[in-house]
């Protein structure tokens, strides 16, 4: 894009929007990574603008990036049969296979839009070096399942070395397949402030086993177990809405409707009384074997349906999931980001306006979550461009090539 130093204008935008804004014709300076003015005024490089519609990064709050490579491996599976073949195909894979597996997924998030993401699997250092090598941010760490000691979880989580993209957090896999006092082991352990990324409420047989083993719902043991401001709780499809109460102060809770449709897990996170109940509700993905796209305008879209499907309503809207995809994962990462406004991190993706037609002002977060553009034409991310439109043909090839090889 013909950027020389670290101050920029991306002149004459189109459009530039985020939850609550729509700007026509604007200018944005970005500054060593953060936006400095939004309107008419111009620093250093002037880039032209004007046949893009900008809008804030997409936080993709919830993936299993290496499972790329299992895609479409077992589509006809409710849950836990498929969690079963999952577990017996992942003991095949290798670490070469994982890496593989994380570089597509970071490839095919940053084409559509992504440029953050929290990561559950089983090998959180690739992840940060692909998010040092791709520029993107991300959260990732070793993930405690009952073969897991917590020594060796506390162990790795701190051998990830922190940076400006990435940070390391903790991942509990469930309730389920970790013991209780592993989990109050972790709480001991680990005094300072951290990151707790776990599947809570999933499924009916997941409240059903731990209702019957400890006498309460999933939530209401985690509050117990003074877990909640350390929780970001995943799916919630079987939370109730009294529940809810426990989760006020939790770091996030995420939304991934494709998955929880595709794996029949029946229930249906409230998203509604979530927000109501002032919770920061995100959207994630899921992982590719359970997606099987990692496209978070798909899952916007999607996540819109279903609320309104299951509830016989249209109480949430266009707005309330892009809010969840932008500011609100950026607020989960703990980050100052998720808008187009002075101060704000630079974390920035540029639509084709041609792609978001009839373009009207009015028109456009219909368009953005209702018809979103199949490909993006750039990605910002710390104020750099990480990402144009076709950039990784040749390292996708080389990719998919070595994949077959090992498939």
């Amino acid at each position: 894009m013909g950027i020389s130093n670290r101050t920029y204008t991306l002149r004459n935008c189109s459009f530039a929007l985020d939850h609550d804004q729509i700007l026509r014709s604007t200018n944005i300076v970005i500054d060593n990574g953060y936006i400095k003015y939004v309107g008419r005024e111009v620093e250093g490089d002037e880039l032209d603008c004007s046949e893009y519609v900008v809008i804030p990064g997409l936080v993709n709050a919830h993936t299993h990036s290496a499972m790329t490579v299992l895609r479409g491996v077992f589509d006809d599976g409710e849950l836990h049969e498929w969690l079963a073949r999952m577990w017996e195909e992942e003991r095949k894979l290798t670490r070469e296979i994982m890496a593989l597996g994380s570089e597509l997924a970071v490839i095919e998030m940053l084409s559509s839009g992504t440029t953050a993401f929290v990561d559950m699997y089983f090998n959180p250092d690739q992840v940060r070096d692909l998010a040092t090598r791709y520029g993107i941010r991300a959260m990732a760490g070793p993930t405690l399942m009952r073969e897991k000691s917590v020594d060796e979880t506390i162990r790795e989580m701190k051998g990830l070395e922190e940076s400006e993209l990435f940070r390391p957090i903790v991942n509990v896999h469930s309730l389920y397949a970790t013991e209780l006092k592993k989990l109050r082991e972790l709480r001991d352990s680990l005094t300072q402030e951290y990151h707790l990324h776990i599947h809570l409420s999933e499924t009916r047989e997941e409240v059903f086993q731990i209702k019957k083993k400890y006498g309460m719902f999933p939530v209401e043991l985690i509050h117990r177990e003074g877990l909640v401001p350390h929780v970001h709780g995943v799916h919630l499809g079987w939370v109730t809405s009294w529940e809810l109460n426990y989760l006020r102060g939790s770091i996030a809770i995420t939304h991934c409707p494709t998955s929880n449709m595709k794996l029949a897990t029946g229930g249906a996170f409230p998203m509604k009384e979530a927000l109501d109940q002032g919770l920061n509700v995100t959207i994630g993905t899921d992982g590719a074997a359970s997606n099987n796209s990692l496209n978070m305008f798909h899952e916007m879209k999607t996540a819109v349906l279903l609320q309104r499907h299951n509830y016989w309503s249209t109480g949430i809207t266009a707005t309330d999931v892009f809010k969840a995809s932008t500011i609100n994962g950026y607020k989960m990462l703990g980050i100052r980001g998720g808008g187009i406004k002075p101060g704000y991190v630079a974390d920035l993706v540029l639509l084709n306006k041609d792609d978001l037609y009839p373009l009207v002002r009015e028109r456009l977060l219909s368009h953005l979550v209702y018809n979103p553009p199949r490909e993006v034409e750039k990605v910002i991310i710390q104020g750099k461009v990480v990402y144009q439109k076709n950039d990784f043909k040749e390292r996708l090839k080389k990719l998919l090539e070595k994949l077959s090889f090992y498939l």
